[in-house]
């Protein structure tokens, strides 16, 4: 799936998801270090562990974060 991401640096977060687990993350922009760090610690979580750990986190001022925005991604896919 292709997230198209809102009020962060990067733009779109693409992730892959095999049987309820993080298989793929890839952000598209941002700093790159965390976008980086952020998608080899999720791949083989559970979904909802993911979610449960990120979601809430602020980047300075910003009402989001692209951790945030991950969680928004998971949750539009389990629709």
């Amino acid at each position: 799936m292709v997230y198209k991401t809102s009020g962060v640096c990067c733009t779109e977060i693409s992730f892959e998801i095999e049987d309820d687990i993080i298989k793929n993350v890839i952000f598209k922009g941002g700093c790159s270090g965390n976008t980086a760090g952020i998608s080899k610690l999720v791949v083989g979580m559970p979904v909802n562990e993911v979610i449960t750990r990120l979601e809430g986190t602020k980047c300075g001022q910003r009402a989001t974060s692209c951790p945030d925005q991950l969680t928004r991604a998971l949750k539009e896919w389990r629709k």
